[in-house]
């Protein structure tokens, strides 16, 4: 239990807010609506990462979909996003593991990553999981 609340406290000490925010820049959004729709006012939410927690094996981080003011962040808006995200060029959740993988320092080793489902918290924001699975170094 003891290596597992070291470990929690290393993974929360690495990836801060401020390390995520450059890791995925608060700009993604415009980025991803831009070349969605054409034009970024069209987009209905901002995106950030956040990191949610350690267990053992396995990252938890979640892509926030904060509403825009005036838009609407209705679910069918959300609904198919895990798919898309998996696969858009601006999101690039492959390169933003890799990203992830070179903050570890070798303390770790990511082997596979998942997208959850959408999920709705509250009109003003919608949730993405993103678990990231590792074999740790001891």
């Amino acid at each position: 239990m003891e290596i597992v609340m070291e470990k929690q406290g290393e993974f929360e000490k690495l990836f801060t807010d401020k390390l995520l925010t450059e890791l995925f820049p608060e700009d993604k959004s415009d980025q991803f609506f831009e070349l969605l729709y054409g034009d970024a006012q069209e987009g209905a939410y901002d995106i950030g990462l956040s990191y949610e927690g350690y267990q053992p094996g396995h990252l938890k981080f979640v892509f926030n979909l904060k509403r825009r003011p005036g838009k609407c962040l209705a679910c069918n808006l959300t609904y198919g996003l895990p798919e898309v995200f998996s696969r858009h060029p601006v999101l690039d959740i492959a390169g933003l593991i890799q990203k992830l993988q070179s903050t570890m320092d070798g303390s770790a080793s990511i082997n596979q990553w998942q997208l959850g489902r959408a999920q709705e918290i509250s009109k003003d924001l919608h949730i993405i999981a993103l678990d990231v699975f590792i074999d740790e170094k001891i």
